[in-house]
């Protein structure tokens, strides 16, 4: 496990999202966008704001910083203001990953809240990459839902793509 290894794995994690913006969210009507849906956090946009809200808050965490308050659903249904948005928040991302250094891996770089306190960086770092797939599962299934062929996300097919 090192620093490169993260890098690599979170540009699978931003193409994936930018696969999943790109390759259906843009086309979708409104309806469909804001179509509610009853399991998880709802529509299409719902879920994009809950992946783009929870990754701006755990590296908020690791950045020792509090983000601005979550961007709420209901504020916009934009799809500019929602894409740049996420564009700024993988920024800063990127931005945290560019510095990491393999050594900073196994500190504990969380203050609050009490629970997370202990938590290590590299486990933080799979578990908002493994909830990002989590929630790109969601938005594929809900997709697909709605007629839209979509593919897989499988990694293996990312790193094949970029050997």
């Amino acid at each position: 496990m090192n620093a490169n290894a993260f890098r690599h794995f979170y540009n699978y994690h931003f193409s994936e999202n930018r696969k999943i913006w790109e390759g259906y969210v843009v086309s979708l009507s409104y309806e469909q966008f804001t179509q509610d849906a009853k399991y998880s956090h709802g529509s299409v946009r719902d879920q994009i704001i809950h992946l783009m809200n929870v990754d701006d808050a755990w590296f908020g965490g690791l950045r020792g910083v509090e983000v601005a308050e979550s961007y709420e659903p209901a504020s916009s249904d934009d799809r500019e203001i929602i894409r740049a948005r996420w564009d700024s928040v993988e920024q800063t991302i990127r931005d945290y990953l560019a510095k990491l250094q393999d050594e900073m891996l196994f500190d504990k770089p969380i203050k609050e809240p009490e629970e997370d306190k202990d938590l290590v960086l590299w486990q933080v770092l799979l578990h908002v990459a493994n909830h990002g797939t989590d929630h790109r599962a969601q938005l594929l299934r809900l997709l697909n839902d709605m007629g839209v062929k979509t593919t897989s996300q499988d990694y293996i097919f990312y790193v094949y793509e970029n050997l």
